[in-house]
């Protein structure tokens, strides 16, 4: 089959350059289009499986940083602050009371999306 399509395209190119006819053929006009199609079908789940790939790292980065900034304040005896996570669809909870002991920090991030990815850190976790 594919020897008999190229034996066809060849022949037809032949054709339309001795007649002094220029342009694509319908033919490979309609390759170019499958071979298109193939590709945006093998695309397309490919970058969903990234973007889920991200928002997951996304939310351990945050939960991580967030444990680690209330591990360091409660070292120092610091007042301990809110963490902002920067990503309005992650929320964070566990954040530990003033004077809290360093081994019971536990981040936990949840990015907001249809099924909920829930990431913890910390000593306490």
């Amino acid at each position: 089959m594919r020897a008999f399509i190229q034996n066809y395209l060849e022949a037809e190119k032949a054709r339309r350059e001795e007649n002094g006819e220029k342009g694509f053929s319908l033919i490979e006009l309609i390759v170019v289009v499958v071979i298109l199609g193939v590709l945006v079908a093998i695309a397309i789940p490919v970058f969903g499986s990234i973007q889920a790939t991200a928002e997951e790292n996304a939310t351990k980065a945050v939960a991580a940083s967030a444990a680690t900034q209330w591990t360091a304040q409660l070292a120092n005896n610091e007042t301990v602050t809110a963490y902002k996570t920067g990503d309005a669809k992650i929320t964070l909870q566990g954040q530990p009371a003033t004077g809290a002991a360093i081994n019971s920090v536990c981040a936990e991030a949840t990015y907001d999306r249809a099924t909920d990815y829930v990431a913890k850190s910390g000593p306490g976790c």
